[in-house]
C-alpha cells in the first residue's frame, strides 16, 4: 500500500489522557518521523505535532483513535507527495 506523509496536530486539554496518548504514539512509532510537544502552561494545555509517513488508512486510524480520547483533539494535514 502506498504511504503518505502527514502531520497530525494534537491539542490535549485533559492531562489525564497523556498516558493513553503516549501509548497510542508508541504503538505507531514505526511510522512516526518525529514529534514535538509544547506545554502551554498559561492555558493548561499541551500542543503536539506528529510527522508521520504511513499508509493513509494507518494515519486515519491513529488520528481517529487520538480524537476519541476525552479532552483530546486531533486534525491531520496530508502532503501532496
Amino acid at each position: 500500500m502506498e504511504s503518505r506523509v502527514a502531520l497530525i496536530s494534537i491539542i490535549v486539554e485533559n492531562s489525564e489522557q497523556v498516558t493513553a496518548l503516549n501509548a497510542l504514539l508508541h504503538e505507531f512509532s514505526g511510522y512516526i518521523i518525529g514529534r514535538m510537544g509544547i506545554p502551554y502552561r498559561q492555558r493548561g494545555i499541551s500542543i503536539i505535532s506528529v510527522a508521520i509517513d504511513a499508509p493513509q488508512d494507518t494515519i486515519n486510524g491513529l488520528s481517529g483513535r487520538i480524537g476519541r480520547l476525552t479532552g483530546v483533539t486531533a486534525k491531520t494535514v496530508y502532503s501532496r507527495i
